[in-house]
């Protein structure tokens, strides 16, 4: 994989927002924003496997008061440092990954995820008869009952510790910035992570540090540490019950060890900055807290790809405190895409932001349905929308507690349609449908069926009109085997797109 690098300047001159110590406005960040794709950087640190086992309680287990658990699904990510990885690739950056699995079937089942991101260059290395760190969370109905953790924390093998040193020292060589993200599993202990940070300075790269544990001097001489507030309280023994006290400690870490700068992640009150310029508080930019798993790989994510890409670290924790806000409004440990970064930066009114990509809309429909909410989908061309439509839409959304509608696509209306049609171009088609107040978001897509759709956001109900049957509405054999149903909305007599589109032509011709 090519890695590339991008140089400080040529920001671009905007008037500074009330209030952002950044001195950009909206488009000025979003600029900033775009410029995070073109970047390499380095992680290394510990990999995990999380896990996510999804079902139902009915009923108390007769062999000892405790639920039982009938498992529905399961989902598995990278976590720990690979979760910094999915975050910069999220938004476009290159990544060279270091990090230690074991020989076992977590660690194969890692080394797939990771190599399978584009744009990731991986190095997992392979420790015969060492447990790859696994975290498995069982959850019901949004609650989580059971978290089971399976780890070995101890230092890694010392030959493969050289060896991990000589690929770090060469994909240093290759990036920009360099992320040590440390879970205090083995991979960064004992003066591993000062000479990777000795190695940095000779190649004449920043490093940014994620830590662990009271002592940093091992993270001596790097340029950004990122604490969270209790482990600030744990380094320094101060308390940091206050703004004030948290800039005491921060400025006696930064001293102490000669860091160039401290970020504060102060979750619900935000973070705190403080560089030889001075100190800068960001608040929270969360409209909504809902889940701060690896919120803060996300923030050295962020930080570290901005700058990355030159730009001041001012901006770089202004863009790290943004995308922190976006992911713990999300399920799980998720990640802050390019767009969802331009979106909480778009001064746009709230239709428009119903409109979403299709991983994002499954991201909604789960913490919809971790709240107990019911989500109903319905999809179509949507062309001239007309009475017809606004009625067998308003019927779906009165089944559910949500509604979700599938738009096709230009490409896919033409092929199912003919090359006269759509009338009326995606993007419009999307801003009507996301007006009506029957519709709770929407998502564009580009195959001729909602099946992949559908497979992805898992609706609880599925709406078509009754000029179907059951067995011919496309995805229902997957909604009902997932325990949803299908239901036939009733047609409004008189309306039709085509025979719209047929009238048009007709007083064309006459005129």
């Amino acid at each position: 994989m090519m890695m590339h690098t991008s140089q400080p300047g040529d920001d671009p001159a905007q008037e500074p927002a009330a209030g952002d110590p950044t001195g950009l406005d909206h488009e000025g960040l979003a600029n900033a924003v775009r410029r995070l794709a073109r970047t390499s950087v380095m992680v290394i640190g510990d990999v995990m496997l999380d896990r996510y086992v999804y079902g139902t309680v009915e009923r108390i287990s007769p062999e000892a008061p405790i639920p039982i658990l009938t498992v529905e699904r399961e989902v598995a990510v990278p976590g720990g440092a690979g979760n910094v990885v999915r975050n910069l690739t999220a938004l476009g950056a290159a990544v060279a990954f270091v990090s230690v699995v074991g020989d076992d079937q977590a660690g194969s089942d890692l080394t797939g995820r990771v190599g399978g991101q584009p744009g990731v260059e991986p190095w997992l290395l392979v420790q015969g008869g060492r447990a790859t760190t696994v975290k498995t969370r069982y959850i019901s109905q949004g609650q989580q009952l059971l978290r089971s953790d399976r780890e070995e924390t101890g230092p890694i093998n010392p030959k493969l510790a050289e060896r991990m040193m000589r690929v770090a020292r060469d994909t240093l060589a290759a990036t920009s910035v360099a992320i040590l993200s440390d879970y205090n599993k083995g991979v960064l202990a004992g003066d591993i992570a000062t000479q990777l940070i000795a190695a940095a300075k000779a190649g004449g790269r920043r490093v940014v540090v994620d830590p662990k544990g009271p002592d940093y001097a091992r993270y001596a001489g790097a340029d950004v540490v990122t604490p969270n507030r209790r482990e600030l309280a744990e380094a320094t023994e101060m308390p940091v019950d206050s703004e004030a006290a948290i800039v005491a400690a921060a400025t006696v870490l930064r001293d102490a060890h000669g860091f160039g700068a401290v970020l504060v992640t102060r979750a619900e009150d935000g973070m705190t900055l403080l560089d030889a310029d001075g100190v800068h508080h960001f608040p929270a930019e969360a409209a909504e807290v809902f889940d701060v798993s690896g919120a803060g790989d996300t923030v050295v994510a962020t930080l570290a790809a901005a700058m990355a890409a030159g730009l001041p670290l001012l901006v770089a924790a202004r863009l790290a405190n943004i995308a922190a806000g976006i992911v713990v409004g999300k399920v799980g440990t998720a990640v802050a895409r390019e767009g969802d970064l331009l979106s909480a930066l778009t001064p746009q009114g709230g239709a428009l932001r119903k409109v979403v990509t299709l991983e994002a809309a499954a991201e909604q429909v789960e913490r919809w349905r971790r709240r107990g909410w019911r989500t109903g989908f319905t999809n179509g061309c949507f062309d001239l929308l007309h009475p017809g439509h606004v009625h067998l839409l308003e019927q779906a959304r009165s089944q559910c507690d949500r509604l979700v509608v599938g738009l096709n696509s230009d490409a896919s209306v033409r092929r199912l349609k003919g090359s006269a049609r759509p009338v009326q171009p995606e993007a419009a088609r999307a801003a009507v449908l996301a007006s009506l107040s029957a519709v709770d978001l929407g998502c564009i897509f580009d195959d001729d069926t909602p099946a992949e759709t559908l497979a992805e956001i898992r609706p609880e109900l599925l709406v078509k009109g009754a000029d179907y049957t059951v067995d011919a509405v496309v995805g229902a054999d997957l909604v009902q085997g997932w325990g949803g149903r299908v239901w036939l909305a009733e047609l409004l007599p008189g309306f039709s797109t085509t025979a719209t589109v047929q009238r048009m032509a007709a007083v064309r011709s006459a005129g």
